[in-house]
């Protein structure tokens, strides 16, 4: 269950704004307030099966827009290549100060590392 909320969460972060007003109001009571079908439909008027009506045509919408674009499963690739290049230059510049001492090296580590930490962020 929490895979598939994370997942939810996720598209939604990602491309909630291709959805009408309605289905990003009723996804986000849905998925990140917590409220039920029941709670929505209550507090819209509307019937219960309604709300799950929108709720499915926006997941539709959500993942069908990933399976054409693929962008989430391309932004975990580089998430772990960052993750990689982030122990690579970590790597070098603990072999520099352990053998070499060169503050250019140092320098220019350091400049690497404050970039892909940077990179990792957004």
């Amino acid at each position: 269950m929490k895979n598939q909320a994370y997942r939810m969460a996720l598209l939604f972060d990602f491309y909630g704004d291709t959805l009408t007003e309605r289905q990003k109001e009723f996804y986000d009571l849905y998925y990140n307030e917590d409220l039920s079908l029941s709670e929505i439909a209550e507090n819209y008027g509307i019937s219960r099966q309604g709300v799950r009506d929108v709720i499915v045509r926006a997941e539709a919408a959500l993942t069908e827009l990933e399976d054409k674009t693929g962008i989430i499963r391309r932004f975990h690739v580089m998430q772990d290549q960052l993750s990689g290049l982030l122990t690579d230059v970590d790597a070098i510049a603990q072999r520099n100060a352990q053998l070499y001492q060169d503050n250019e090296i140092e320098t220019l580590t350091g400049r690497i590392h404050s970039v892909l930490e940077k990179l990792k962020q957004e």
